[in-house]
């Protein structure tokens, strides 16, 4: 099968995915080849990794999302610049403090919302604004589900068939 033929096939299996339309060997193909392509986009961004940065373990794609974020002393609303079901990044005013978690909630297509709490993973200071990285210390199963759902479809609406 070549590389359009399998993304082809890929993308039917999602979009059944997302419709709860796949039987037990549907969902577990569909999982597998959810890993495979996860991997392999994984390995072609720790392969653009400059010297010293982390390679990711889960992976994240460029998506601007509403997220409202919370903590003790404020509440802003930002937007995403990717997302991962491990976190995500947004540009802000000023970082949170590290030592306090998050509650936030992701503004996702079609208006629904994942919430979740979250906690700084690091910042980087720029010249009008923080970057800001945030890891998931609680979201449930199927908020994380969503998330992957949200991931590959980005993924998927750029791979050409």
């Amino acid at each position: 099968m070549s590389l359009r033929e399998w993304v082809a096939h890929f993308k039917a299996l999602h979009e059944k995915a997302r419709t709860g339309a796949l039987n037990e060997a549907g969902w577990s193909e569909y999982r597998a080849g959810r890993d495979e392509l996860a991997r392999a986009m994984l390995a072609a961004q720790r392969a653009a990794l400059r010297p010293g940065e982390t390679p990711r373990r889960a992976l994240r794609v460029a998506r601007a999302l509403q997220a409202d974020l919370e903590w003790s002393l404020d509440k802003v609303r930002a937007v995403t610049l990717d997302i991962s079901s491990g976190g995500f990044a947004a540009l802000l005013a000023k970082a949170p403090p590290r030592d306090e978690g998050l509650r936030v909630q992701l503004r996702l297509p079609g208006g629904d919302a994942v919430a979740a709490e979250a906690r700084v993973a690091g910042a980087q200071v720029l010249p009008t604004s923080v970057r800001v990285a945030f890891a998931f210390s609680r979201i449930s199963d199927g908020e994380r589900d969503r998330l992957e759902f949200l991931v590959f479809d980005t993924v998927l609406a750029h791979l050409a068939t």
